[in-house]
């Protein structure tokens, strides 16, 4: 795993965790027609921070295709904010830059076979230092 993996994935996790929070809180009921008023502030927020996690993932390709999805959603929700868009239009919007970010999870995570981690890595040195001494 390359070293700025594990900070891509914590900003992505950090983004779907703040845009589902907007989803739950602020966006209304995705069944009714009324309007729906953002806070444009913290989206703009939101956004820059989501763009600069899809240049960050350059390197690899099917994340930075997931999150330049989820910019153009985001980007699309802030020209309707605030208040030009009913909560069922918001909550599409939401829902494709949540989908985005999943996306871009699942392309981030390690291969299934490749475990990773301390305890990992400290058992395989032990195993290869059993296997010495024998």
């Amino acid at each position: 795993m390359t070293p700025e993996r594990p900070r891509i994935t914590t900003t992505v996790i950090f983004l779907q965790v703040s845009f589902q929070a907007i989803k739950h809180s602020m966006a209304g009921k995705a069944s009714d027609g009324l309007p729906c008023w953002l806070d444009g502030r913290m989206l703009r927020m939101l956004c820059r921070d989501l763009k600069a996690c899809r240049d960050q993932a350059m390197a690899h390709e099917e994340a930075h295709r997931a999150l330049e999805a989820a910019c153009s959603q985001c980007e699309e929700l802030l020209g309707h904010c605030p208040g030009g868009l009913d909560s069922t239009l918001c909550h599409r919007h939401l829902d494709a830059i949540l989908a985005g970010l999943q996306r871009a999870l699942v392309a981030l995570s390690p291969p299934p076979d490749a475990p990773t981690g301390l305890w990992y890595s400290a058992t395989r040195h032990l195993r290869e230092g059993w296997r010495r001494l024998s």
